[in-house]
């Protein structure tokens, strides 16, 4: 009976450190549509069988904007969520504040740094301390393009060059159908002037150009032929494309109005909503030139500094669920990007991902691997903003010359 008392009164010990250890967690975040917020609730549903209590602090509206204005006033007020979902540049701009958490100890116990490609790593940390928790990987130098489309007009592959993309899209043009889905958006024409970027100049001239801002490259005869590129992608792009939505290109190229639209993985999901099958009824290449580089949009969250202890717990193990095989699987099937964990399977993948995973780690390898400047993952919000203003007055005023555009966005990369 002794026995059994002390192993009862033990047993009664445990679960008490158990759920004492059992705490609140509270993330901001903004997978407020479709399969996000399925993935939401999936990993809200591994949290709470670890015993803590999620507390969901969505933010409507998908560039995150309104997110960030909400977080900093939890954070001024002394009140910060235990996670919110910030990415790029902007991660190490909170923790230069002190307000971020020391996630080092779940890192190394979870060996974050053998599972992630160092370019991805060093985005998550801050004076060599991760910070930050990645969630995925989006690849953005994308080209998709309407089987039946191309098939008509007499293109026979993808084009794999841009010399190749101007051919197909003149025989788009003669079949009588708009050669490129283009929406009229900064943001859209900083996407694809980026894979133009990538596609002429290679994965080097694009680390030089758009991540360091070398005024040298900016200034050099390469972008001059990147910007002569860019702007002859217009000419096949139809007179109604200004202000259009991303997915309602993407739109035009799942009803075959379309032929092809450079535009990141995401795309692939309004593919897919429609009963489109990628092989047969849509194409997937990278961009033209930019096979053997990716332009990674990673989505991440910033974990927070916390006083209670079983707050910390529950932050701690959250971390962990968010790059557990289990998360990265169904977060990304409903997302449309790929796991950012080098080991993954991708057996219950489409074509598109698979090959797309298959670069990620082959460009991880090579140097390849570049951060999206589109995207906010490369540079300051304020230089990224300026940039992107000067490709967009480019891209819609034939007035201004390639030589004025250069100087335009050489001038617009010093913005601090």
């Amino acid at each position: 009976m002794l026995k059994l008392s002390k192993l009862a009164a033990a047993v009664a010990l445990m679960l008490a450190g158990t759920a004492a250890l059992a705490g609140e967690v509270e993330v901001l975040h903004y997978w407020t549509a479709g399969g996000e917020a399925k993935s939401a609730a999936e990993l809200k549903k591994i949290m709470e069988a670890k015993g803590h209590v999620w507390k969901d602090f969505a933010v409507a509206g998908g560039g995150g904007d309104n997110a960030a204005t909400v977080l900093k006033s939890r954070v001024v007020s002394g009140n910060p969520p235990a996670a919110a979902q910030i990415k790029g540049p902007a991660i190490q701009e909170w923790a230069a504040e002190g307000v971020l958490a020391n996630m080092d100890g779940v890192a190394t116990a979870e060996k974050w740094d053998s599972l992630l490609p160092k370019v991805i790593a060093d985005v998550m940390k801050y004076k060599g301390h991760y910070v930050a928790v990645p969630v995925n990987v989006h690849r953005v130098n994308w080209m998709w393009a309407n089987a039946a489309v191309l098939k008509k007009s007499g293109v026979a592959t993808m084009p794999k060059t841009w010399d190749e993309f101007f051919v197909a899209a003149e025989k788009v043009k003669k079949a009588g159908l708009i050669p490129v889905a283009h929406g009229g958006q900064n943001w859209q024409d900083f996407t694809t002037f980026e894979s133009v970027v990538l596609g002429v100049g290679g994965a080097k001239f694009y680390s030089d150009a758009l991540v360091k801002l070398d005024q040298k490259a900016l200034s050099s005869d390469t972008m001059k032929k990147i910007l002569t590129t860019f702007k002859h992608v217009k000419d096949y792009t139809d007179k109604n494309a200004s202000g259009r939505d991303w997915n309602l290109a993407t739109a035009m190229v799942v009803k075959g109005e379309a032929g092809m639209q450079i535009m990141g993985d995401w795309a692939k999901g309004e593919f897919i909503a429609a009963g489109k099958v990628p092989g047969k009824d849509f194409l997937c290449a990278a961009a033209p030139g930019t096979a053997n580089a990716f332009t990674f949009n990673v989505d991440s969250f910033a974990m927070f500094k916390l006083k209670d202890a079983a707050a910390q717990k529950a932050q701690a193990d959250l971390s962990a669920a968010i790059m557990s095989p289990q998360f990265q699987e169904v977060f990304n099937l409903n997302k449309g990007s790929i796991p950012v964990r080098l080991n993954m399977s991708m057996a219950k993948f489409d074509d598109c991902a698979k090959l797309s995973s298959k670069d990620f780690v082959e460009t991880a390898k090579t140097g390849g691997l570049v951060p999206s400047a589109a995207h906010g993952m490369a540079i300051s919000p304020a230089a990224e903003g300026a940039i992107k203003d000067a490709v967009s007055q480019f891209w819609n005023d034939d007035k201004i010359s390639v030589a004025e555009a250069q100087k335009r966005i050489a001038s617009a990369a010093k913005t601090k």
